[in-house]
């Protein structure tokens, strides 16, 4: 019998011969990562276990992007915490204004390589696995223990596998592709396993959209979203990093409990409705709705990718008197790189607010949190009720095309109207 790749990369990081599903193993990490909110609780935790001692400095890295730059002096004294605890430890430490929101940032900074093992204080480490690597939100008593040993007790999950084929159409990108799978295997689908995609569509999603993807796979319970290394994951490595890696690939034989499609032929863009990122429809099913806010960017959607096709859609064209429309690059160098190729112009020509990197908006914590009684589109990964400010406030995810179209529109509509 063969092993999946997540099995493989599991196999790899543990002292057994053998893994199979359900079965308990020792993970060794090579990444452990938290942010101002998950970091100063891990911390307390640390102390709790009678050590202040890291297991590896080289391997840590700490990220100040939730609640930064600082609404209150709560927040404040947070960031203060992981700050002054990641200088006394000497491990990596991205503060506002030289980093940007975690996922993103680890990625670009090339901290994320295939077959690695990357743990962090937040659900959507899932995003890692965007570049073959095996990647885990744990609790922050979990990755207390990972500072601390370098190492976390792991189930090993099952492995649905993801076929994507067809030819992908105008303005539908990665955010529909895992909508659709979503969509069909439900928000608690994935339990116990993560996602593994392949086929011949994967070739014609970019990096960036494959960050979309493994980043909303927590949305259907699975643990990780995981793309097998190829030909656009090594362009995209090539001068960022340096540490050595090996595409990881499933065995012939490997065995699945579950295989499903996601048919780009018959894929238009999608909208998950308020209050469950499963509750997918096309987006002509909502045309019409009228939205208050939106937002591009976090960290599924806040690439360079994502700010030109928000930048296509406004371009030459204003945001609706009714709508706000805010934009967060993701990190600091692609704030930068958008500056530099005239995306940030083209956005706040049309009327759209920039915020430096946060994760602020996505949660509700600040720079955009909704009031009772209004609509939002994001390209966010969460819709529950409450989750983006007001629980008298609805949220509708949709991919960059869909956002920025509807907020030229004032309310939600097809890309394909909204034309530059």
């Amino acid at each position: 019998m063969g092993y999946t790749v997540a099995e493989k990369i599991l196999r790899a990081h543990s002292d057994t011969d053998h893994v199979e599903p359900g079965q308990v193993v020792m993970v060794r990490c090579d990444v452990v990562l938290a942010n101002d909110v998950t970091g100063p609780i891990a911390f307390r935790q640390m102390e709790k276990m009678g050590t202040d001692e890291v297991f590896d400095r080289s391997k840590v890295v700490m990220v100040a992007d939730h609640f930064a730059p600082a609404k209150d002096e709560r927040s404040a004294i947070l960031i203060k915490r992981l700050k002054e605890w990641s200088l006394a430890h000497g491990v990596a430490f991205y503060d506002q204004g030289r980093g940007g929101i975690e996922h993103t940032l680890l990625v670009q900074e090339g901290w994320v390589v295939p077959g690695s093992v990357i743990v962090g204080g937040d659900s959507h480490t899932c995003t890692h696995g965007a570049l073959g690597a095996f990647s885990s939100g744990l609790g922050s008593t979990d990755i207390a223990h990972c500072l601390v040993f370098g190492e976390f007790w792991e189930a090993v999950p099952g492995t649905i596998q993801v076929t994507v084929k067809g030819e992908k159409g105008r303005f539908v990108t990665g955010k529909d592709v895992i909508l659709a799978v979503i969509s069909q295997i439900g928000a608690g689908g994935g339990t116990d396993n993560v996602l593994e995609f392949v086929g011949p569509g994967v070739r014609a999603l970019s990096l960036d959209e494959r960050l979309a993807v493994s980043n909303l796979a927590v949305e259907s319970g699975s643990e990780t979203g995981i793309f097998p290394a190829d030909e656009v994951t090594a362009a995209y490595l090539d001068g960022r990093t340096e540490k050595k890696w090996d595409a990881v690939h499933s065995d012939p034989d490997a065995s699945y409990s579950r295989q499903i499609e996601v048919d780009f032929d018959r894929l238009e863009p999608l909208v998950a409705k308020p209050h469950n990122p499963e509750n997918v429809v096309p987006v002509s099913e909502v045309v019409g709705t009228p939205i208050h806010q939106v937002v591009v960017g976090n960290c599924s959607n806040g690439t360079m990718t994502d700010l030109r096709q928000a930048a296509q859609m406004v371009r030459g064209k204003h945001v609706h008197e009714r709508t706000r429309m805010i934009v967060v690059p993701a990190t600091q160098k692609i704030y930068r790189e958008a500056i530099a190729e005239g995306l940030i112009d083209i956005l706040v020509e049309a009327g759209a607010a920039i915020s430096t990197p946060t994760c602020g908006p996505c949660f509700g914590g600040h720079t955009g949190a909704l009031a009772p009684g209004e609509n939002s589109l994001a390209t966010t990964n969460r819709n529950f009720k409450g989750r983006a400010g007001s629980p008298e406030a609805s949220v509708y995810l949709g991919n960059a095309f869909v956002a920025a179209a509807t907020a030229v529109a004032g309310e939600i509509v097809n890309p394909a109207q909204v034309t530059s």
